[in-house]
């Protein structure tokens, strides 16, 4: 009698995860706590909850603080300088728009696992992902360098020798990263992020009025007697300041790397509300306190640089005052060196399938630490090698990235909208409706950017004219849109998305995904993007070099 063999039930493989580097998979190990990767206990009473918090905070905080650096320095206080807090409004009206856009790499980063730079490679073609990359890159390569200009200015007025400071804060800013210990480096972050904090003394010291503040901060209004261009140029580089590309790649690849899963998007998301009431406090001081200091006196509409507004300060609010404005410059822009050149090397990293991963040593990801460690020595050795031309750089990096951003945004829009990479975590009609208007601004912006580096005596009422032709364009584009979506019947078609399970959804593997289906109105988009970047960027490096070499 021949007996019958049963064998136990197989347990089904849990589906394949999408993430490029294993490092990228395992307990989360934060500055401030540790998540196993086998905890799935619901976090009930608000110990465990804080608990949680605490291990997931870094992210947003850093990408926050981090925009906070020497270029947002020098554009918040030329703001208070030249203009008081008439301009504070402008920080109320980013608010939204912060949130939004690092919300939405969030999501990317915890559902899908991979960076920015590579989900744009993989759906809309090489052309965009190799665009993405080099752009990135490049502007990137220049912020770095106004980083170091920073440094510079601080190390300065403290009475410290610029090469010896300069090297020792790029072999900081270089040993933090490689050590192979991801909780060691963001726990480095987080005590540069708290260095953000010494403006707060700085404005009690100075003590601007509270009321004006509040009122300016609220209430939108325009500096009176001043050049509307003039305003029009620093209000876009208040926004190209705050809301930066490197911002979108920085993040999504560094939820990726400490491990985030869709799990803690509300924690995340309370992250980064974290970093951007600090960003807020930070920029508003510095608006308030230069106003305060600088209004009635000589310096008051003439602003240089931030070396000189420390000065200045310590001549209106004493010593004290200047010597904490000059550390938070130079504790800004080490922290800002640190992530954006860590943003370049996780996305080239990620495109060119190397090993990139803070969890990683120098051993086991050459390439990552090797892109990262080169951007920042190529950036320190620019600004202090004599006769530089650090004042076209800063203007470059400003310039760029008022072209690049609405293309970034663009981008992360339609990411955001694919529900091969989403899923349930798509984008509702909501946020796609305020994310659209937020795009019409910033192309709106970019144009006016580009047009007043191209024609530097741009008049007012050509700026108005620029942005009545966008509106209009604007207008007519949305128009046609609705139109075509009535006529082909995908209004009716709509249906409510279905968010269920999306907490332990994940993207598939990038070869498993079906091949994007692009219509024809958005390819027509897409090319018209194309051209207008390739043209923007040829006329404004022209100009660029015409300024080099003097015409």
């Amino acid at each position: 009698m021949t007996g019958t063999t049963t064998t136990a039930p197989m347990t089904p493989a849990p589906p394949r995860a999408a993430v490029l580097d294993d490092a990228h998979l395992g307990d989360i190990r934060g500055a401030l706590g540790t998540i196993r990767m086998d905890d799935t206990a619901p976090r009930k009473g608000l110990s465990a909850k804080l608990r949680t918090l605490l291990a997931i905070i870094g992210p947003g905080l850093i990408v926050m603080v981090g925009d906070n650096d020497a270029g947002a320095f020098g554009t918040y206080t030329q703001a208070g300088q030249n203009y008081g807090t008439s301009l504070l409004w402008t920080l109320l009206l980013l608010i939204p728009v912060l949130y939004v856009n690092q919300e939405m790499v969030l999501r990317l980063g915890a559902v899908t696992g991979v960076g920015h730079a590579r989900l744009i490679l993989e759906r809309f073609g090489s052309f965009w992902g190799a665009f993405s990359v080099i752009d990135l890159f490049l502007l990137n390569a220049l912020t770095i360098v106004t980083e170091f200009i920073g440094i510079t200015l601080a190390v300065g007025y403290l009475g410290l020798p610029k090469i010896p400071s300069v090297l020792l804060a790029a072999a900081i800013v270089v040993v933090a990263a490689s050590t192979g210990s991801f909780r060691r480096f963001e726990r480095t972050a987080i005590l540069l992020c708290a260095g953000s904090l010494l403006l707060v003394p700085v404005y009690f010291i100075v003590h601007p009025s509270t009321g004006q503040m509040a009122h300016d901060f609220v209430v939108p209004g325009m500096p009176v007697h001043a050049r509307l261009s003039d305003v029009m140029l620093l209000i876009i580089a208040i926004v190209g300041t705050t809301v930066a590309p490197w911002q979108l790649f920085f993040q999504q690849s560094y939820v990726i790397d400490k491990r985030i899963t869709p799990r803690f998007m509300r924690y995340e998301k309370a992250d980064l509300w974290l970093g951007i009431v600090i960003v807020v406090i930070g920029a508003a001081a510095m608006m308030g306190f230069t106003a305060a200091a600088f209004t009635g006196h000589g310096e008051f509409g003439n602003f240089t640089d931030a070396g000189d507004v420390a000065t200045g300060v310590e001549k209106y609010a004493g010593r004290t005052a200047g010597v904490l404005f000059a550390i938070a410059l130079l504790d800004a822009s080490i922290i800002g060196a640190s992530a954006v050149s860590l943003s370049t090397a996780y996305a080239i990293g990620d495109v060119m399938g190397l090993k990139h991963s803070l969890h990683r040593g120098v051993k086991s990801a050459k390439g990552f630490y090797a892109v990262f460690a080169g951007v920042i020595l190529a950036a320190a050795v620019i600004v202090i090698i004599p006769g530089s031309p650090l004042g076209l750089l800063t203007e470059g990096v400003q310039t760029l990235a008022g072209v690049l951003l609405p293309s970034a945004s663009v981008f992360l829009l339609l990411l955001c909208n694919d529900k091969a990479v989403l899923g349930p975590w798509v984008n509702g009609r909501a946020m796609n409706v305020f994310t659209s208007l937020v795009v019409a601004v910033l192309v709106t912006l970019s144009i006016i950017l580009t047009a007043a580096v191209l024609f530097p005596g741009i008049t007012s009422t050509e700026i108005l004219d620029i942005m009545a032709v966008c509106g209009v364009a604007g207008i007519l584009a949305f128009g046609y849109a609705e139109t075509r979506r009535r006529r082909k019947g995908w209004a009716a078609q709509a249906r409510r998305i279905d968010r269920a399970g999306k907490d332990t959804w994940r993207m598939p593997p990038l070869e498993q995904l079906p091949k994007p289906v692009i219509s024809t109105g958005r390819k027509a988009g897409l090319t018209a993007l194309r051209t207008y970047l390739l043209a923007a960027m040829t006329l404004v490096i022209v100009r660029i070099v015409q300024l080099a070499l003097g015409h």
